[in-house]
């Protein structure tokens, strides 16, 4: 019996058997199956980075934009004159509504030391009802006024939308200082007067010095010397003291502005004061 050999059988891939077949018509050539022998891994997606909403950077800008300002008074200041520094919209009266219980029943009394917040309630109501203000409303919270009989409306000064805030206006504490600020504050009361008018009776009266006093004229023998820049006796400088300023009537702009007020009362301008009046 012959031997049988043993041959081993050549093994193939599935490349190669799936390249050709035969068939009795001839050769037909076959495309190769791959995916059933291979696998290819499908590229990870890249991870979405993250970006904070537009409107979430507005908002959060918005917050930091409306947070409301601390102003630690110091001596000499008024309400009138921080409102100013800070353009207060509403002045000094929307100053003092939002600090009534820090500064008092009396707004011309303010203490060195404390603490005013600057703009809390504008910041508050800003959301609900900034752009349904009436301009009536607006004027009614915005008008200052003088005492005396004579009145000039001043207008809205509400802002329909945040502008620029208006460059803080400082004086020097000088007499040039004084006087400007003063006109300033009666440029807001309606108070007629210049700076060459106020000037001129200030060195006639003081010689520019604002802790000056009078004992000896016939005001003096009566108990109420004049004081200050332009002389004042204290039953005029009560009687036509300016709110938001000074009740201090040695304050130089609280001395210049009652003064000024006193002449528009009775001569129609400090401009037209030539001598003792």
């Amino acid at each position: 019996m012959p031997a049988q050999g043993k041959h081993r059988r050549p093994k193939s891939t599935s490349l190669g058997r799936g390249l050709a077949a035969v068939t009795t018509g001839g050769a037909v050539l076959a495309l190769p199956v791959i995916g059933a022998t291979s696998a290819f891994a499908a590229p990870a997606p890249a991870a979405p980075q993250a970006v904070a909403p537009a409107a979430v950077v507005a908002q959060a800008n918005s917050a930091a934009k409306a947070a409301p300002a601390k102003h630690s008074v110091v001596a000499g200041e008024t309400l009138s004159k921080i409102a100013r520094e800070h353009s207060v919209s509403g002045g000094w009266e929307k100053l003092y509504e939002g600090n009534r219980k820090i500064v008092g029943s009396n707004p011309d009394l303010i203490h060195p030391g404390i603490k005013l917040v600057i703009g809390a309630k504008s910041a508050a109501s800003s959301d609900d009802k900034s752009s349904k203000a009436s301009p009536s409303a607006a004027r009614g919270a915005s008008a200052d006024r003088a005492d005396r009989s004579e009145r000039i409306d001043v207008a809205p000064v509400a802002k329909a939308a945040p502008a620029a805030a208006k460059e803080a206006v400082t004086y020097t504490n000088d007499l040039d200082g004084w006087i400007r600020e003063s006109l300033a504050v009666m440029a807001e009361q309606g108070i007629p007067g210049t700076y060459e008018g106020i000037h001129r009776n200030i060195m006639r009266e003081s010689s520019g010095n604002p802790n000056a006093i009078n004992n000896w004229d016939s005001n003096a023998v009566k108990g109420t010397p004049s004081k200050g820049l332009l002389q004042v006796i204290d039953p005029t400088f009560q009687a036509y003291h300016v709110p938001g300023t000074s009740t201090d009537s040695y304050d130089p702009v609280a001395n210049i502005t009652a003064a000024c007020n006193y002449a528009a009362d009775r001569y129609g301008s400090i401009d037209n004061v030539f001598g003792a009046y």
